[in-house]
C-alpha cells in the first residue's frame, strides 16, 4: 500500500536549558556544561491509508516527542513529516488540519474554564467546517459518536469523569474532520475497565470513519489488540517495524525480545506462578547515549562492531525491518523459542 503518512529521517534535538543561576554564571565568563537531548534521532517511518501502526517502548524513549512530530505540534531538527504528500509544518507552524491528536491526560488537555461545547467547536468554527450558529447542533453530533448525551455540551470538564473528559477530547479531535489521529497514551490514565470501553470506541470510530492512526502506548497488550503494524523504540531510534503477529511472535531484535519477556506471564506448572524477565543493565541517558548500537550496553548479543557502528535497517521476507547487525541470530534464537 501507498504511504499515507511519511517521517523521512527525522531528528528532534531539544538545546541546552540553563536555570538562571547557569545563565549568571555564563555571562560572568565561567565555562558551564551544556549538553543536547536527542529526544528522536534519524526516524524514517511510513503509515498506510486505514492503517493503524502501534508504537511501543520503555518509558522516556521518544514515543510522545515522535507522535507530535507526526502531528506537527513540535517542528523537527532535521527531516521531513508527509501526509499525503504535503508537509505537516511550513516554516515551524502546522500546515494542515488532517492530523489530530488525542492525549494521554484529558484533564490536563482540556481548559477547565471553558465549557466542553465550546472547547470542540472552537477549531471546527475557526477553520470553517461549521458557523458559530451551528456549533451547538454541531458538536451534539459529534457528541453522539462518542457516546455522550448532547445535552451536556455545557458543562465544564470537572463535572465529567475520567473516561468521559477523554471522550470528549476524542470528540474534540474528531471535530476537525481528520484523517489521522495520533492517540497519544489515551488511555493510561483511565481506570483498567474504562480503559476497554474507549479502546473498543477507538476501534469502532476509526472502522467507521476510515481514519488511520498511530497509537502510542507502553502497554503491549493494547498495541497487539488494536494496532495493524507496531514499530518498537528504544532511545530516541526505531529498531523494529512489522506485521503485530509476525512482531509480537517472533521478534528480531534483541530489545524487542527483551522488552516483550518483561511481560508477566502466569506458569501454571513451575513454582513460581507469575514469571518475567527483566532487561538487565540501566537505560543510557540521552544526554549521553552510547556510541554504535544504543542497545549494545544492555545487548546479550553485542560484540565490538555493535558499539562502534550504528546498524542500518535491513528488511525481511516477513515484511518487516531491523536495525540489528545481529537480526539473523536473534531472528533464529526466538524462532526456536516459538517453534
Amino acid at each position: 500500500m501507498s504511504a499515507f503518512l511519511t517521517v523521512d529521517d527525522v531528528s528532534r534535538v531539544f538545546g541546552p536549558n540553563l536555570n538562571t543561576g547557569e545563565k549568571i554564571a555564563a555571562r560572568l565568563g565561567a565555562q558551564v556544561e551544556t549538553r543536547s537531548v536527542r529526544a528522536v534521532s534519524d526516524v524514517s517511518l511510513t503509515v498506510s491509508k486505514g492503517e493503524t501502526l502501534g508504537l511501543v517502548g520503555e518509558s522516556g524513549c521518544g514515543k510522545s516527542t515522535l507522535g507530535r512530530l507526526m502531528a506537527g505540534i513540535l517542528a523537527p531538527t532535521s527531516g521531513t513529516v508527509l501526509i499525503d504528500g504535503a508537509p505537516v509544518m511550513v516554516n515551524g507552524v502546522k500546515a494542515t488540519t488532517r492530523v489530530q491528536t488525542v492525549f494521554q491526560d484529558p484533564f490536563a488537555s482540556l481548559d477547565p474554564r471553558m465549557k466542553v461545547g465550546d472547547t470542540v467547536s472552537e477549531g471546527p468554527i475557526a477553520h470553517g467546517l461549521t458557523t458559530r450558529a451551528q456549533a451547538k447542533a454541531y458538536v451534539a453530533g459529534w457528541f453522539e459518536k462518542v457516546g455522550l448525551d448532547p445535552g451536556w455540551t455545557d458543562r465544564f470538564p470537572h463535572q465529567f469523569s475520567g473516561g468521559q473528559r477523554q471522550r470528549v477530547a476524542i470528540a474534540r479531535a474528531l471535530a476537525m474532520q481528520p484523517d489521522m489521529l495520533i492517540c497519544d497514551e489515551p488511555v493510561a490514565s483511565l481506570d483498567v475497565s474504562i480503559q476497554a470501553q474507549i479502546i473498543n470506541l477507538f476501534l469502532e470510530l476509526t472502522r467507521d470513519l476510515e481514519l488511520t492512526t498511530v497509537f502510542i502506548s507502553h502497554d503491549l497488550s493494547v498495541v497487539q489488540h488494536v494496532s495493524d503494524r507496531v514499530a518498537v523504540m528504544y532511545l530516541g531510534r526505531i529498531v523494529e517495524v512489522g506485521p503485530v503477529a509476525q512482531v509480537f511472535n517472533n521478534p528480531a531484535h534483541p530489545y524487542t525480545d527483551a522488552l516483550f519477556g518483561s511481560v508477566p506471564k502466569l506458569v501454571l506448572d513451575a513454582d513460581e506462578l507469575v514469571h518475567f524477565d527483566t532487561i538487565t543493565g540501566e537505560v543510557p541517558s540521552p544526554l549521553a547515549p552510547p556510541s554504535g548500537c544504543y542497545f549494545h550496553p544492555r545487548c546479550p548479543l553485542a560484540t565490538p562492531v555493535c558499539s562502534s557502528d550504528v546498524p542500518c535497517m535491513q528488511s525481511l521476507p516477513d515484511m518487516r525491518t531491523v536495525a540489528c547487525h545481529h537480526f539473523k541470530e536473534q531472528f533464529a534464537k526466538s524462532f526456536g523459542k516459538a517453534g
